[in-house]
């Protein structure tokens, strides 16, 4: 299949559409306030230099680290 051929694909969610538009897109608020929640639960797992840049060289130690920086976000 080309890409002329494909049919056109819409995103998975979509932001709800602004004031101004004149005819509004529908939107699913639930989810888009979930994902919203996790895309700023990563911004402030990047605030950690550690998880930003990945420093630790095993797999479990990284993911320990994620877990435990993500239950201090979330307590404070």
């Amino acid at each position: 299949m080309t890409r002329a051929n494909r049919p056109p694909v819409s995103p998975a969610l979509r932001a709800p559409s602004s004031r101004s538009r004149k005819v509004p897109y529908d939107c699913d608020t639930a989810l888009y306030r979930q994902r919203h929640k996790v895309e700023n639960l990563f911004a402030k797992l990047n605030d950690w230099r550690r998880i930003a840049t990945r420093c630790d060289r095993c797999s479990h130690t990284f993911f320990s680290a994620i877990c435990i920086t993500a239950a201090v976000i979330v307590w404070l």
